[in-house]
């Protein structure tokens, strides 16, 4: 499966909080949050799920994959998904091992499965 994804009894808005201090001990900066329903709302369309993006990034290891292959930054930053579906509140992202494995021989996949274990560390704190 290409991505991690879990639910969680607590709001959007305190799994994003949750989220956001794990992410820091684990050295993660969220660079960009992005609310699609406010954003959507803005642009005149009407959409009532709660949806947040989020992308983070951790300099020293994205320096170190940027070194090896500059084709992976088409997948940086990492984005975490935080979002109502059916009355419940889920956490997810795409598996970096997943992307990786679509242009790396093999070199980055230990790289990229340590960057997924912290991830889904964090997301599994904050549930």
């Amino acid at each position: 499966m290409f991505h991690y994804t879990v639910e969680t009894n607590k709001t959007v808005e305190e799994a994003i909080a949750s989220l956001e201090n794990n992410l820091k001990a684990e050295k993660f900066g969220v660079l960009w949050h992005l609310d699609m329903q406010e954003k959507l709302q803005q642009k005149g369309i009407d959409f009532e799920q709660k949806y947040h993006i989020l992308e983070v990034c951790n300099p020293v290891e994205a320096k170190r994959v940027l070194s090896e292959n500059s084709i992976i930054g088409y997948f940086l930053p990492c984005k975490i998904t935080i979002y109502e579906d059916e009355g419940k509140t889920k956490i997810g992202l795409p598996k970096p091992t997943a992307l990786i494995g679509m242009v790396d021989s093999g070199s980055l996949q230990g790289i990229a499965a340590d960057v997924e274990q912290r991830l889904i560390s964090c997301i599994d704190k904050s549930i």
